[in-house]
């Protein structure tokens, strides 16, 4: 069976259907046009990557980059789930691990006089834990209330894997030594199948030529140990050199990037070898990188590999499936060419999967968000889009009407449709519409520019439907309209002259400061121009004036319009006297 090869030319349809046996479930790629869409990448204004946390909550996703040695500074960026930067701040010291709290309001950076908490959405500090010195980046995590982090103390980077490294905690606010330590960096992991369970693996280094793998029970005041492996044989062949931890949804599996090994799946109790593994990575593949999709179906593995040998691998996380990977070959200066250790994580929903990758000199990287094409389900658009009102007009609301068919069961979550607007002045994205249950939406819209605006309105599918082929209207915007008013008298003499009210009324947008009318008078001896009157920025005005001639007399006032309103006139006649 042929599989998905995602390069930087963006190759869209090298996989035949994958189905998921015992599921019903069918892996297939996108439609050509739905490609971009679940695969969008932001180069990261990073020089340097520590760390990466998802928010699901709130639909961000944090990069800290430490950014300089140990006593400089370091930055925090955010991004939304649709791939825009949203936030950015500097931290005062290296930015390196990173965890959300657990009702996701908090974000906490790792620095090196303690661990500091920011509000999710507005990126602005909230608080800061003081805790023992660190010189190599913190590593945190965090279990219910308690947070987790590890410090270690050295003059410089070249000691970082071989000092001591000890495990802390916070616990209601308070920081605490638990004792726990051991030798070069440590890595942290926890999950919400495992809720008081951390995870805790040892990097290999000069000092830890067998590294461990252990677990703890952090449901009491202090943790407690729990079945700790090492890998090595008696010849001392075959140790583990750990570059990512995952726990899987239901907490019964912890997967381990190994870039000695590959992929290892353990039993998460007592880190016993799983009964079946996932297939090897492909060959020259090193492993860098592993996570769980938070809805328990798929599993990503990252690794480092070169050329158009994939970097990073999608399939369900049951390894006994036996579907086929979906596969990820990164290269060139548009993608980056490998996935960073510990690069990758999973929205909540498991619908995304983000990926950060970096250049063969590790100086430039790049997150991608991933939207794996594994929906079982058709969509589509059912009939044309029409519009509301019949003639739409610059700077006034107008609803583009459409329906989406979705086959198989109901979604439990709401579905909605994106939408872009295409001008003359370019394309600009709208605010995306909620679809109704019977299939109906509207998106709602206010055109600032007269001609053709083609509203292109899409469904990028979900983990249950397949996305559905565009839809597009091309309408015509036209000039809002104006009217004149005019109050005049229905007598009036020479001698006292003539005073006409009135008011310049306009759709859409706002008339322009400064706006004019023309006024002219028609008597028995022909017409002619009387001075233009100005407009109040209510939109009334006064037109005097002093007739030439007896009887009928009629005044014409109007406005020659704008480039976003048309003109208007209108007239009254007045009997003059002596």
């Amino acid at each position: 069976m042929s599989t998905f090869q995602h390069t930087g030319r963006r190759i869209a349809a090298m996989v035949a259907a994958a189905v998921v046996s015992g599921s019903g479930m069918v892996l297939a790629a996108p439609a050509a046009h739905a490609s971009e869409a679940s695969d969008v990448v932001a180069k990261l204004p990073v020089s340097s990557f520590s760390d990466m946390v998802v928010d699901s909550q709130n639909q961000r996703v944090f990069v800290s980059d430490k950014a300089g040695y140990a006593h400089y500074g370091g930055m925090v960026v955010a991004y939304d789930f649709q791939g825009r930067q949203v936030g950015l701040f500097y931290t005062a010291t290296r930015a390196s691990g990173l965890a959300l709290s657990e009702d996701a309001a908090t974000l906490y950076v790792g620095q090196r006089e303690g661990v500091f908490a920011y509000d999710t959405l507005t990126l602005q500090e909230t608080g800061r834990t003081a805790a023992y010195q660190d010189s190599c980046g913190r590593e945190l995590a965090v279990t219910g209330t308690k947070r987790w982090h590890t410090s270690t103390l050295a003059s410089n980077d070249f000691y970082c894997d071989q000092n001591r490294t000890d495990l802390d905690s916070v616990v209601n606010g308070v920081h605490t030594r638990t004792n726990w330590n051991a030798a070069g960096k440590l890595l942290l992991a926890t999950g919400d199948g495992a809720a008081d369970r951390l995870f805790m693996g040892q990097a290999k280094g000069p000092v830890a030529p067998d590294p461990f793998l252990t677990s703890f029970d952090t449901s009491g005041d202090s943790p407690v140990r729990g079945d700790s492996r090492r890998f090595a044989d008696a010849a001392g062949k075959g140790a583990l050199d750990l570059k990512d931890i995952a726990v899987s949804a239901d907490g019964k599996r912890l997967a381990v990037a190994d870039a000695a090994y590959g992929t290892r799946l353990l039993n998460s109790g007592d880190l016993s070898d799983a009964g079946t593994g996932y297939q090897p990575l492909p060959a020259g593949a090193t492993a860098s990188a592993v996570a769980f999709s938070g809805d328990g179906k798929f599993v990503a593995r990252g690794a480092s590999a070169a050329g158009s040998t994939p970097d990073l691998l999608i399939q369900p996380a049951d390894p006994a499936n036996g579907t086929t990977a979906m596969e990820f070959a990164f290269e060139g200066d548009l993608d980056g060419n490998r996935i960073v250790p510990r690069g990758l994580d999973w929205s909540k929903d498991g619908s995304r999967l983000f990926a950060v990758t970096t250049n063969a000199y590790g100086n430039a990287f790049w997150l991608h968000i991933v939207q794996p094409p594994a929906a079982q389900y058709d969509s589509r658009f059912s009939g044309a889009l029409t519009h509301t009102p019949g003639q739409a007009v610059v700077g006034e609301p107008v609803g583009i009407r459409g329906r989406l068919e979705l086959d198989g069961t109901a979604p439990t979550e709401p579905v909605r449709v994106s939408a872009v607007r295409t001008t003359a002045d370019g394309t600009r994205k709208l605010a995306e519409a909620e679809v109704a249950a019977d299939g109906t939406f509207t998106v709602l819209d206010v055109p600032d520019t007269v001609g053709n605006a083609t509203y292109t309105v899409s469904f990028l599918g979900d983990m249950t439907h397949r996305p559905a082929e565009d839809v597009s209207l091309t309408i015509d915007v036209a000039k809002a309209p104006t009217s004149v008013s005019l109050t005049a008298p229905a007598e009036a003499s020479m001698s006292v002259g003539v005073t006409i009210t009135g008011k310049l009324t306009a759709q859409g947008r706002a008339l322009p400061a400064g706006a004019t009318l023309a006024v002219e008078r028609t008597d028995r001896l022909g017409t002619g121009s009387l001075s233009s009157v100005p407009v109040a920025a209510d939109g009334t005005f006064t037109v005097k004036d002093m007739p030439r001639a007896r009887r009928d007399v009629t005044y014409t006032v109007s406005y020659g319009g704008d480039d976003l309103h048309t003109g208007s006139e209108a007239s009254a006649t007045v009997f003059v006297t002596r």
